[in-house]
């Protein structure tokens, strides 16, 4: 297995404190969802300044109406005469029950058409005697005359005697020449309105005629639209409160759930931390989960990896070092040139063995780093092969009696993406380790060659072979299986995993089979991707 050193900065991460972190507050996902989702409350914002402004155009409509009727009424006196229209103004009656009073130009009041009984006009309604509705209609209204900054209107009420005194807005009327629109609110906050229109060419000053008007319709219609708007924000507010909860439990519970175990993990203080998975969402936080949970298992295998690479490296070195030592002191006390020199070959020995096992322990460790930043380029595998058996035997294997055999393709014929040094050194490790594993006079059978879309490189040796139980497990750092007999420090037991490495780096695959031939020895298959 693979694995790379945990720097300082690993070390320092998990030194930080223990304590879980809260999400509270603005940071908390939670109270943003929650806080998006209340559009309620800004739609009923809206809505009592949209209804506010409906009522305050229908009242300014209701109130150019009534002063239009008001110079009807002007124009038709001054026509008429004071004394002739005062006779007729009684018997003038509105659907609404407009009341409508004419005042002298000393203030009197000379006709009053609600003086007729059979006069249509409006009921002002004592809110003590309509119970509970009407009172919390009026308490409403306060409140949201309140809200939306509507000042109080001038209490409307009759006097105890009537004249223009009596009536600011008559006196002003009177005074420009002009008419005078104004709205007064009764005790259980309807509003009546009035408009004071002066008549021209009266003796003695200008007579006014005042029209009063109730607008139960208004305010009706108004406060059924609250109503209807409050209705609607109970009902947007419990589905905003509703889909609160789900997105809470659906997006933050499995958030939190996640941060909470990733902290857990990022401390390495418990080994056991379950990261859920949550198989059963199909969405993006589920992916998310998986792809956390399955990012621990392998920083846990890599932790796993590193730790067993350092406990093997410590073992490894551990033998020779041993092995040194011992030579070391018995040199002092052997006086026989004979064993001197045996003993001085052992510790020559040694130092080679480690040697190469901290050469191949440092390029094992700076692998997966230099793989990582090495850009492929085609490579001509014949040709490597080729230049590679030349070297070996230029070595000097043939001391031993290795014989290297080969049969490459023409060159060209067997390309792939690769790095050169890095395949070349998949080629070295193979055949060092099947020179190795054969006996004198063995022969070492190397073939490389073009199947469909894939190059295939076959090292063969008449060695031992692997186990059918080994064969997956020859791949793994510092394992070597040796036959008795056999020197240890032949071989590291690094050389295959380095290889395993590389070749997975070029997405191609190694295996060890037995000779496709049935004799004795093994055979290294490595398959790569063809150009």
């Amino acid at each position: 297995m693979n694995g790379t050193f945990p720097g300082r900065d690993t070390a320092r991460m998990t030194r930080r404190s223990a304590v879980l972190p809260r999400f509270v507050g603005w940071s908390s996902l939670g109270t943003r969802i929650l806080l998006v989702n209340l559009v309620a409350i800004l739609a009923l914002a809206g809505a009592l300044f949209y209804i506010e402004g409906f009522r305050s155009r229908l009242l300014e409509t209701r109130g150019q109406e009534l002063l239009r009727q008001g110079d009807i009424v002007a124009q038709f006196l001054e026509n008429q005469g004071l004394e002739k229209g005062s006779a007729a103004i009684l018997d003038i009656s509105s659907p609404r029950g407009t009341r409508i009073r004419l005042y002298g130009a000393d203030g009197m009041l000379l006709a009053d058409n609600w003086t007729n009984p059979d006069v249509t006009r409006f009921q002002l309604v004592d809110p003590t005697t309509e119970g509970f509705r009407r009172e919390s209609a009026i308490l409403i209204d306060r409140a949201i005359d309140l809200l939306t900054g509507q000042g109080e209107l001038a209490a409307y009420a009759e006097p105890g005697f009537d004249s223009a005194d009596a009536w600011d807005e008559v006196g002003r009327a009177a005074r420009n020449g002009r008419p005078v629109m104004a709205a007064r609110q009764t005790p259980d906050r309807l509003v009546v309105l009035q408009a004071a229109v002066p008549l021209e060419g009266t003796e003695g000053g200008r007579a006014v005629v005042l029209l009063t008007v109730d607008t139960p319709d208004v305010i009706d219609l108004v406060r059924r639209e609250r109503m209807t708007s409050f209705l609607v924000f109970l009902v947007v507010l419990v589905f905003s409160l509703a889909l609160s909860i789900y997105l809470a439990r659906t997006i933050v519970v499995p958030l939190r759930q996640l941060a909470f175990a990733a902290h857990k993990v990022r401390l390495g203080r418990q080994r056991d931390v379950v990261v859920p998975r949550l198989p059963h969402r199909r969405d993006e936080i589920g992916g998310l989960a998986r792809a956390i949970a399955d990012m621990t298992a392998t920083l846990r295998q890599r932790i796993d990896a590193t730790e067993a690479f350092a406990a093997d490296v410590a073992h490894e070195l551990k033998n020779p070092l041993a092995s040194l030592r011992s030579a070391v002191e018995a040199l002092g006390s052997v006086k026989d040139e004979k064993a001197r020199a045996q003993l001085f070959g052992l510790i020559d020995e040694d130092v080679r063995r480690i040697d190469r096992l901290i050469t191949d322990i440092a390029a094992a460790s700076r692998l997966d780093a230099e793989l990582s930043r090495t850009r492929f380029q085609p490579v001509d595998v014949a040709r490597l092969a080729g230049g590679l058996v030349g070297a070996t035997m230029a070595g000097g294997p043939q001391r031993r009696g290795i014989r290297l055999e080969t049969d490459l393709p023409e060159p060209g014929e067997a390309m792939v993406q690769a790095d050169a040094d890095r395949l070349a050194q998949v080629l070295n490790n193979l055949i060092d380790n099947a020179i190795s594993f054969s006996p004198a006079g063995g022969a070492v059978e190397i073939l490389v060659r073009r199947n469909g879309p894939e190059v295939v490189i076959e090292v063969a040796d008449h060695g031992p072979g692997v186990p059918p139980e080994a064969r997956h497990a020859i791949f793994e750092r510092f394992y070597s299986e040796r036959t008795e007999g056999q020197d240890y420090g032949q071989h590291s037991g690094l050389g295959l995993s380095i290889a395993k490495a590389i070749v997975d780096a070029l997405d191609g695959r190694i295996e060890a089979l037995d000779r496709p031939d049935g004799g004795t020895g093994s055979l290294f298959r490595v398959t790569l991707p063809a150009i």
